[in-house]
């Protein structure tokens, strides 16, 4: 057994061992870990989206869920699935919309871990999106997929997150990192949260990517160092100049195709790769799904998303257009699915333990047949009475 638990009592940088790194990274995954993987590639497993889907429909869903789980946390940490999107115009009808938003906004304010003006970048672009054409919002999140995943890592009420991120030709690699959330703290501040805090951060989020385009690896896929999450004190380990140059010289990558899917544990040591290429904008959706019990990275209006999306939801349903995992996929992403936080003296619970959310709202909403005045009204009260 591997030793994943370091004696740290003083926290600090000083206690980085690159050899534990080392032999974390040096694990191997055999053909049969994963049985329900399409195959292993560099040691992350690859399935296909025909499988999963495939997978409601004969009780093995819980046994996907499973074996993501543990790939997430025991295994190489990262997935890739092969045509999340099995229909590739909700990919291209939501690529039109980003392309029409960068108009708008142009390069946007830069990147987290890449030079300014190198990347394009939409922040929120789930919630831009959504008040851009709402049913190109409904038809690209209520891909069931979505939800499985997420489910596997964080359980339900998860709050999606998306911004767009674009590597123009010739734009150079991200620096190596972790994500959120203490992936975007500074090292002193991180310190100051004990250790077990810090490997606890993993277990609030997990990121994904959607490919908009086809991405061959001299457009830049997505570097990826699998095992790299197993190292404890990875959130003060990947600036530290050893562990960059470790990671340029161990990184993996796997070309995507558009709609193709990778989602991954978010203390992976991982960047967005350079982009060789003079004729490719290598387009990915990034996605960061955040657990019921997390702050998310963003601020999201969820009530406005939903309110705005309404009418379109209650026209397919009412034409029997959106009903199980998808209803319940794009009601997850669109509504605030969780109890809390709220006002228990205005919003008490009244018959259960937790007060009505958002998601229960809606569904109300739309079995009811409520039209849009209605639900707004119902909306409003809901939110008013949610506030201090």
């Amino acid at each position: 057994m591997l030793p994943t638990t370091i004696n740290n009592p003083t926290n600090d940088e000083q206690q980085l061992n690159i050899s534990i790194f080392n032999e974390l990274c040096q694990q191997k995954n055999e053909e049969n870990t994963y049985p329900l993987a399409q195959s292993i590639e560099n040691s992350i497993p690859i399935y296909t989206g025909k499988d999963l889907r495939l997978s409601f429909k004969s009780d093995m869903t819980q046994d996907y869920k499973n074996e993501f789980t543990h790939i997430f946390k025991e295994g190489p940490g990262v997935i890739v699935i092969k045509d999340f999107f099995n229909n590739k115009n909700d990919i291209d009808h939501m690529s039109h919309i980003f392309d029409e938003l960068l108009k708008q906004q142009g390069k946007g304010a830069g990147d987290h871990f890449a030079k300014d003006g190198k990347n394009g970048r939409i922040w929120n672009v789930f919630e831009k999106s959504a008040m851009y054409d709402s049913s190109s919002f409904i038809q690209y999140y209520k891909n069931p997929l979505l939800q499985m995943v997420a489910q596997s890592w964080l359980g339900p009420n998860y709050q999606v997150t998306t911004q767009l991120n674009v590597i123009y030709p010739q734009g150079k690699a991200q620096q190596p990192h972790r994500d959120f959330h203490l992936g975007f703290q500074e090292n002193e501040e991180i310190k100051r949260y004990p250790l077990h805090m810090q490997k606890m951060s993993q277990y609030l989020t997990l990121q994904g990517g959607i490919a908009h385009v086809d991405i061959p690896l001299d457009a830049g896929p997505t570097q990826l160092l699998p095992f790299s999450h197993q190292y404890d004190l990875g959130y003060l380990a990947w600036r530290d100049p050893l562990f960059i140059e470790y990671f340029k010289e161990h990184y993996v990558q796997l070309p995507l195709n558009k709609g193709d899917a990778l989602f991954f544990n978010p203390a992976l040591f991982h960047a967005g790769g350079e982009n060789k290429t003079t004729n490719i904008n290598r387009n990915v959706n990034l996605i960061q799904v955040s657990s019921a019990f997390s702050k998310p990275m963003e601020t999201v209006d969820l009530y406005k998303i939903v309110l705005n999306i309404y009418p379109e939801l209650l026209d397919l349903y009412q034409k029997n257009l959106l009903s199980g995992l998808a209803l319940d996929s794009i009601l997850t992403a669109s509504c605030d699915a969780y109890s809390f936080p709220t006002n228990l003296d205005t919003d008490s619970p009244i018959g259960s333990l937790a007060p009505k959310t958002v998601k229960e709202l809606t569904l109300e909403a739309l079995t009811k047949n409520w039209d849009l005045l209605t639900f707004k009204y119902k909306l409003l009260a809901h939110q008013q009475n949610r506030q201090s």
